[in-house]
C-alpha cells in the first residue's frame, strides 16, 4: 500500500533531518526557500489549509493534502502534526511520485488543483 510507503519515507526523511513540522517552522521553511514539498493533514481546519495553500502559492512551493494529523505525527515519531515541510529535493520527488499514484486512487489531494 502506498500510504505505508509514504509514511515510511517521511520517517526516513525525518531521521535524515530533512523534515520540518508544525505551522511556525513550516512557515520559516517556506519563506526561507528551503521547502520542496508541503503536506497538509486532511483533518486540518479549512482556515489553516487555506492559509498554508495561499503561502505555498505565493512562494511557489507544491502543496498536497495527505492522511490525518495522527498518522503524519506518528510517522515522524511525534504527536499530531497538521503540516509538514520536506526540505530535500530527492525525498520530495519520491513523495510526489507516491502521492500522485494515490491521487488516482482517491486518497491524496493536490493543493494546486483546488
Amino acid at each position: 500500500m502506498n500510504q505505508d510507503k509514504v509514511l515510511s519515507l517521511l520517517g526516513l526523511a525525518q531521521r535524515a533531518g530533512k523534515v520540518k513540522s508544525g505551522n511556525f517552522t513550516v512557515e520559516e521553511s517556506v519563506k526561507g526557500g528551503k521547502a520542496r514539498l508541503i503536506l497538509i493533514a486532511g483533518d486540518t481546519s479549512d482556515a489553516s489549509k487555506k492559509n498554508i495553500r495561499d503561502m505555498c502559492s505565493y512562494y511557489q512551493v507544491e502543496c498536497m493534502e495527505y492522511s490525518l494529523k495522527e498518522d503524519l505525527g506518528h510517522a515522524l515519531g511525534k504527536e499530531f502534526r497538521s503540516v509538514i515541510s520536506v526540505e530535500d529535493e530527492g525525498f520530495a520527488k519520491k513523495l510526489k511520485t507516491l502521492l500522485k499514484g494515490d491521487i488516482k486512487g482517491g486518497s491524496a489531494k493536490n493543493g494546486k488543483d483546488q
